[in-house]
């Protein structure tokens, strides 16, 4: 059994959980590391986790009781939260998908693209903020899949910083507070791109909301080929 690294931080009632993954590259191994986090993520925890943009903070997008404590942690009001998703077909049972949609989906996932799209499926306002669309991406990063997974292929995927600081790419980075309430902490090096996604909505027509790690051009680009 992998037990790479795992050492607990306890400071009065609270327990933090701090799983290291660097150096590992195979599904399987990933997957026994993360039991943990995945055990935690399905009993309302919250966790900091390495991405291919920037590190994230997640939970289960369907536990209310988790979400109310995420947007606590953050600051965060009014703006909905993105997710990440573990496969396409969690994508198309959540979500409609417009062509134009389809054509950035097979050219940019996994990758630094998030894509809103309307909603086929309910799911919780502080997920939304009353919208009937919701942001989705998957990314380029095994441990964010593997987490994403284990709570039915979608995690919470709003970057690692209280709301208004700079998003972390790298452990080192993300603010002590986050980490000490976190319930789990997983340590994936520094995040390969280090800038947060980019973010389009996509219903009729494209709308730019975040320029990020992919240019628009190339987004533009790609709707005009084929």
């Amino acid at each position: 059994m992998i037990t790479k690294l795992i050492y607990r931080v306890s400071r009065l009632v609270l327990s933090m959980l701090i799983i290291d993954v660097r150096g590992l590259k195979e599904e399987h191994e990933v997957k026994e590391t993360l039991k943990p986090a995945m055990n935690s993520l399905r009993n309302s925890g919250i966790v900091i986790y390495p991405t291919d943009t920037v590190y994230g903070i997640g939970c289960d997008p369907l536990n209310e009781e988790a979400l109310t404590k995420l947007l606590a942690l953050k600051g965060r009001s009014g703006k909905p939260l993105p997710l990440l998703v573990s496969s396409i077909e969690i994508v198309r049972s959540i979500a409609k998908v417009p062509p134009k949609a389809e054509k950035l989906m097979r050219a940019f996932w996994p990758g630094p693209l998030t894509i809103v799209l309307p909603l086929r499926t309910p799911l919780p306002d502080k997920i939304t903020m009353g919208r009937q669309k919701v942001g989705l991406r998957i990314p380029n990063h095994l441990v964010a899949r593997v987490l994403a997974e284990g709570v039915g292929g979608l995690i919470v995927g709003t970057s690692a910083n209280k709301s208004g600081e700079p998003s972390p790419k790298s452990l080192n980075e993300v603010d002590p507070y986050l980490k000490e309430m976190a319930d789990v902490v997983i340590d994936g090096g520094t995040c390969p791109l280090g800038i947060p996604s980019t973010v389009v909505e996509v219903d009729e027509e494209v709308k730019v909301i975040r320029e990020g790690a992919v240019k628009i051009e190339e987004v533009l680009k790609k709707l005009r080929d084929d």
